[in-house]
C-alpha cells in the first residue's frame, strides 16, 4: 500500500513539473490555487490543534477548485498535511463551496 502511494505522489510531481515546463513563465496554480500561496493555509491544516484559517487561506478557499484536490486527498499526509483538517477548511471559512462526497471525513 505505501508503495502505490509513493508511486502516486511521484506520478503526481512529474505531471507538476510537465505543466510546469509547458507553461513556461505563466504563475502555475494547482487546482485554482496559485503555488505560491499554498503555504497561506498551511499553519490551518498541520499538527494536532491548528489555528483557524487565515483571511488570506479563506480567501484561497473559496476559489480552489475542491473536486480537484480530493484527487490529492491521499497524499497529503506525506506533507504533514491532516486531510481531514483540510476539508474542513470551507466551512471554517464559512464558505458555499460544496465538499465533494469522496473528500468529507
Amino acid at each position: 500500500m505505501a508503495m502505490a502511494g509513493e508511486k502516486f505522489l511521484v506520478h503526481c510531481l512529474v505531471a507538476i513539473l510537465l505543466v510546469a515546463m509547458v507553461e513556461g513563465g505563466k504563475e502555475q496554480n494547482i487546482c485554482n490555487i496559485p503555488f505560491s500561496k499554498l503555504n497561506l493555509c498551511r499553519p490551518a491544516v498541520t499538527g494536532k490543534y491548528p489555528p483557524a484559517p487565515t483571511k488570506q487561506c479563506c480567501g484561497l478557499i473559496k476559489h480552489a477548485n475542491l473536486t480537484c484536490l480530493c484527487n490529492f486527498k491521499d497524499v497529503l499526509p506525506a506533507f504533514d498535511i491532516n486531510p481531514t483538517q483540510a476539508f474542513a477548511l470551507p466551512k471554517k471559512c464559512k464558505s458555499n463551496v460544496p465538499i465533494p462526497p469522496q473528500c468529507q471525513a
